[in-house]
């Protein structure tokens, strides 16, 4: 008689994510749970990612995944079609060709506890943690230290400009890196973090009494305005690198749980490949198209582009809260 452990199932993966995740959790416009796949199908070998690409996909397909666990939604917004002549129709028919399904943990992974911050606040060591922002009393994700985005007390105090190259050194690496916004001299004790797009919530770091704020996208008019009314420093981060970190806990939960082999994407997915700064920090002089190009630096490894974007219109889910 063999011995041999019987697989989990989809379905098996989707009862477990969502016991850690709910998606009653998610955002009223988010779309979360399970996007591809057969219920009953077996499931030995998952991939975690950030966002379900063609250079993700390939990634998977080539480590042999029967299931892909993703972040960002696939398919945000309703469609009509997924016809192959579609960038993101040509992903679904290529998961479906191959057997793999696709499950997505998005703003229910966000506001979970331990969540997608939990796993940022993790890379700094940051003790006492608590939410940046709660969900309103009486909606599913209330309660139970649940919450977007997590404050905490760094190890040690930094300046500003300590802080910031800390940030660049402990998060996966990009062309972007991390950029801060305030006195470099500033002290920081107490930092909030919130994964991926977070500008949103300046008005929580500030009510919160935080030294600096660190999370992604952070636009110029809202940033300037933070700052001018006396809110904490800021640190802006690529998007992709702030919810990376999860994606180990997500792993380590999937074989906890239910035995199966993990596969954790570190394809760079974040759409800026290219940063170059003048010589010496100082702005470089106008001039003719032949004058010398600023030194460049070049993500490492190569970072993956996101595939220029054709007529489909599910946007892909990168944020916080819905675009118009």
């Amino acid at each position: 008689m063999s011995t041999t452990p019987t697989p989990p199932t989809v379905a098996d993966v989707v009862a477990t994510l969502h016991r850690r995740y709910p998606p009653a959790w998610a955002e009223d416009w988010d779309r979360v749970g399970l996007v591809l796949g057969e219920p009953t199908a077996e499931v030995r070998r998952v991939a975690c990612v950030v966002d379900v690409v063609p250079e993700t996909v390939a990634e998977a397909l080539a480590a042999g995944a029967d299931m892909i666990v993703a972040h960002h939604p696939l398919l945000l917004r309703g469609v009509s079609s997924v016809a192959a002549t579609t960038y993101k129709g040509r992903i679904v028919h290529q998961l479906i060709k191959a057997d793999v399904a696709l499950l997505v943990a998005h703003t229910n992974a966000d506001v979970a506890d331990p969540g997608v911050s939990d796993a940022l606040a993790a890379r700094f060591g940051l003790t006492g943690l608590r939410p940046l922002h709660t969900p309103a009393p009486g909606a599913p994700a209330a309660g139970a230290g649940r919450g977007i985005g997590r404050i905490g007390v760094l190890p040690r105090p930094m300046t500003l400009a300590e802080l910031t190259r800390y940030a660049a050194a402990v998060l996966p690496a990009t062309a972007w890196g991390v950029r801060a916004a305030g006195d470099p001299a500033r002290t920081v004790r107490t930092l909030a973090v919130s994964g991926g797009s977070g500008d949103a919530f300046l008005g929580a770091a500030t009510a919160a009494g935080v030294d600096a704020y660190l999370t992604a996208d952070l636009r110029h008019h809202p940033a300037g305005e933070h700052l001018a009314a006396d809110g904490p420093a800021l640190l802006d981060a690529a998007h992709w690198a702030t919810e990376r970190p999860w994606l180990d806990d997500l792993a380590a939960l999937l074989r906890a749980e239910l035995g199966v082999e993990t596969m954790v994407s570190d394809l760079n997915t974040d759409p800026w490949t290219v940063h170059a700064t003048a010589p010496g920090g100082v702005p470089a002089p106008a001039g003719p198209a032949t004058t010398t190009a600023p030194a460049t630096t070049l993500a490492p490894g190569g970072a993956a582009p996101v595939p220029a974007a054709d007529p489909d219109p599910a946007l892909a889910a990168d944020d916080k809260e819905p675009r118009p």
